[in-house]
């Protein structure tokens, strides 16, 4: 890959993987992004701004590992399609669908969890390089998946081991915010209700502290989800108006 294709370039030491995402996310161009760690690579291919596909070199991301993990299959059938696999060089997806071990409606949800699983696992690396290369096409013969990139960001944020680094990038304790969302953004992130309830809390008035606190997870999950809603812009910093009640006199 030639450096002059390069879009965007990152190192998690000193920018969060949240933050490059909403990046490449605002681009809205179709590319490549690979997140490296010593020999483990791990690709994410991104079209109109969604994540379409995701690839890792690690064994433990395969598919069959997958199935493995979630039992999908007996040892042995997942043995002998694994066997298969390595002699005829096919995919082991179709290799499972042609001997009737599983339903393509069933290869395409552990397709599309297996994806999901290795964009997960991105979150939880405290290092590494992240690069966005323009264009790139999906190889051949591959599932195409559709995981929206606000949503990404959002369970990704979620599934974060630490919230400290997170938290940390909004601020004081003392700092204020002020809802900034549409009822379009809330179904485009596909907010579940104790997000909702979390989010609401946002009025204006509470502060960093009071919404860590008083949100209806624990203190680490409230700071993470407050720092995905500022990242996904549904709040704000809050301005000194906001927080003021205005009461409208009547007069004669």
């Amino acid at each position: 890959m030639m450096e002059r294709n390069y879009k965007y370039r990152g190192d998690l030491r000193s920018t969060t993987l949240p933050e490059m995402l909403h990046t490449i996310h605002r681009t809205r161009v179709p590319g490549v992004i690979e997140a490296r760690r010593g020999e483990i690579v791990k690709q994410v291919w991104v079209k109109d701004g969604d994540v379409i596909h995701a690839a890792s070199n690690d064994r433990e991301d395969s598919l069959g590992a997958y199935l493995e993990r979630t039992r999908r299959l007996e040892p042995k059938d997942l043995a002998a399609a694994e066997a298969l696999r390595q002699a005829s060089h096919r995919r082991l997806g179709e290799l499972l669908v042609e001997r009737g071990l599983l339903s393509p409606a069933a290869i395409h949800e552990a397709i599309r969890e297996q994806n999901e699983a290795i964009v997960w696992s991105l979150f939880a690396w405290p290092e590494g390089e992240v690069t966005f290369s323009l264009g790139g096409e999906l190889p051949p013969g591959v599932v195409r998946i559709l995981i929206p990139m606000r949503q990404v960001i959002l369970h990704g944020i979620r599934r974060a081991p630490d919230a400290k680094p997170l938290v940390a990038q909004l601020g004081r304790r003392e700092t204020v915010f002020a809802p900034s969302y549409t009822v379009a953004d809330l179904i485009e992130i596909a907010l579940d209700e104790v997000e909702l309830k979390l989010l609401r809390l946002v009025n204006g008035r509470r502060n960093l502290y009071e919404l860590c606190t008083q949100g209806p997870l624990t203190p680490a999950e409230n700071g993470k989800l407050v720092y995905a809603y500022h990242l996904l812009q549904l709040v704000r910093l809050a301005a000194p108006e906001d927080g003021v009640i205005k009461i409208k006199l009547k007069t004669e």
